[in-house]
């Protein structure tokens, strides 16, 4: 019995365009008419999901990589650096690659380096810093720009902290460790009552793996990476063709 719907949202629940369609609103409405509690989990910081917030109004929001979680407006969940290490992750980036930009998520509070802000789709209401004085915050999530996977993990090591990377990319982000979707899933179980076998949990990349191993029934979208696809229970359609929707109606809306 499925209880709560969890998706990604990038090459997920989103088309390739970043738009959502009207049938998977259509679908997620129909099932939350039915009591069907509906949640994102996504590596984006929160200002990156806001506006898909807005939209989709879900009942829990699973950001900047499962590090934070939020209900109704409140964080029921924050996995968090201690002061120093933010800071030291930040200077031993620094000593790295002296140019490099850099991210700092704290709550739904982001730093950045760049000089571009007001032009980026996702980070525009990021402020700006130069990280020549120390945060006084602790750091959800740091993500930083690097030449090659190496260099990040060399830091990871040093600090001790989990690194995630993403396909197709050359930002790497730092994680406190323990941290991830599936302890953000635990705490959303702990807050809703509902059982993670009755979550259908929905992905495409690295970062969805535990997500889709821990819930009830994981499904890939046909456009997933391999590891997603192969530990799937089902694959489904591809984001630009309404996967998620597509199964969602064919297995939960319509019953």
């Amino acid at each position: 019995m499925c209880r709560l719907i969890l998706s990604d949202l990038d090459h997920t629940l989103l088309r390739s365009d970043g738009s959502i369609s009207d049938r998977t609103l259509d679908v997620l409405k129909r099932c939350r008419d039915k009591g069907i509690l509906f949640a994102i989990a996504t590596a984006r910081y929160w200002i990156g999901a806001e506006r898909y917030i807005e939209l989709l109004k879900p009942d829990f929001e699973i950001t900047t990589d499962g590090t934070l979680v939020h209900s109704d407006g409140k964080c029921i969940y924050s996995s968090e650096f201690t002061a120093e290490d933010t800071n030291k992750i930040i200077q031993l980036l620094l000593k790295k690659k002296p140019d490099t930009e850099i991210t700092v998520a704290n709550g739904k509070t982001v730093y950045w380096n760049s000089k571009h802000i007001a032009e980026s789709e996702k980070l525009h209401k990021a402020i700006y810093m130069e990280y020549d004085k120390p945060l006084e915050c602790r750091a959800n999530k740091i993500v930083a720009e690097l030449p090659d996977e190496g260099i990040a993990r060399q830091i990871a090591d040093e600090i001790d902290c989990r690194l995630q990377c993403y396909r197709g990319e050359k930002w790497y982000s730092f994680l406190p460790k323990g941290s991830g979707k599936i302890e953000a899933i635990r705490a959303m179980s702990a807050v809703s009552g509902i059982d993670i076998e009755d979550m259908v949990a929905f992905g495409d990349d690295r970062n969805d793996i535990e997500m889709l191993k821990i819930c009830g029934k994981g499904i890939a979208v046909s456009n997933a990476i391999k590891d997603i696809l192969d530990l799937a229970d089902e694959v489904t359609l591809s984001n630009d063709e309404d996967g998620v929707a597509r199964w969602i109606e064919n297995r939960i809306a319509n019953e």
